[in-house]
């Protein structure tokens, strides 16, 4: 199962507080349906607004990336630069 981390943000608004979670899915669309299964009404923080990381590697549209089983997927705020 995939190691999920998300924000302590949204740990506290959907969670009661916890920030990892393992996960069974394929892709981080699946990881996102099952958090939201768990978790009602996370779904959209998770697909908008919010980077995702897979094994340390940021991704820019992370919606279709694969998460393998020994992945660890990471949500976390998007940085804007200047």
């Amino acid at each position: 199962m995939a190691h999920v981390i998300v924000t302590r943000m949204l740990s506290q608004r959907f969670t009661g507080g916890q920030t990892e979670f393992e996960v069974n899915a394929g892709s981080v669309r699946h990881v996102i349906r099952e958090l939201d299964a768990r978790f009602p009404g996370i779904a959209p923080h998770l697909e908008d607004g919010v980077a995702v990381a897979i094994d340390g590697i940021i991704h820019q549209d992370a919606f279709l990336e694969p998460v393998q089983p020994d992945s660890e997927v990471t949500f976390m705020p998007m940085l804007e630069g200047g």
